[in-house]
């Protein structure tokens, strides 16, 4: 046992993980490309930080998120409340996911915007419902929520400097 986990848990917070590794392949697969040349060239504002900043970070944000979706996974004498929280943190990675081909894959700030906003909402609405059934598990989302935040203000100021 690893910490009190089961192998069967231990199995299944790996697929957690892996599951939200999964989301940030998947944006990477439309941001990669972009970076060199279409995101090289746009003006971008002075609290940029470097590119090679925001793999890390993110698969940092990954790793938390697929440990805070695990301790809600377990909590299963929340029956409908956990159920929401589980679709709710699914539509929330599907978002994350989504902003990478809105943003590098259209090459569209603008269209980032919206979909960055959108994310922010239900990462706001996922931490609000994670916090009732588990402290443990809302706390882990804290910082993916500021980081979309700031990328938030990132994407606004990179569709002002670009309109």
């Amino acid at each position: 046992m690893l910490y009190g986990l089961r192998a069967g848990e231990i199995l299944k917070l790996v697929f957690f993980i892996l599951l939200c590794q999964l989301a940030g392949g998947i944006g990477s697969y439309f941001t990669a490309p972009a970076i060199p040349t279409w995101y090289a060239a746009l003006k971008k504002p002075v609290i940029t930080p470097p590119d090679w900043v925001f793999a890390p970070v993110w698969i940092t944000l990954y790793v938390l998120m697929g440990i805070a979706v695990f301790l809600i996974w377990r909590k299963k004498q929340y029956g409908k409340p956990r159920q929401k929280a589980l679709f709710l943190f699914g539509i929330q990675l599907f978002l994350n996911a989504l902003w990478s081909f809105l943003f590098f894959g259209l090459r569209s700030p603008l269209a980032g915007l919206i979909g960055i906003i959108a994310l922010a909402i239900s990462i706001f609405l996922t931490l609000r419902i994670f916090l009732r059934i588990s402290y443990s598990a809302g706390i882990l989302i804290v910082p993916y929520l500021l980081w979309v935040g700031y990328a938030a203000g990132l994407n606004f100021s990179i569709y002002l400097l670009n309109c």
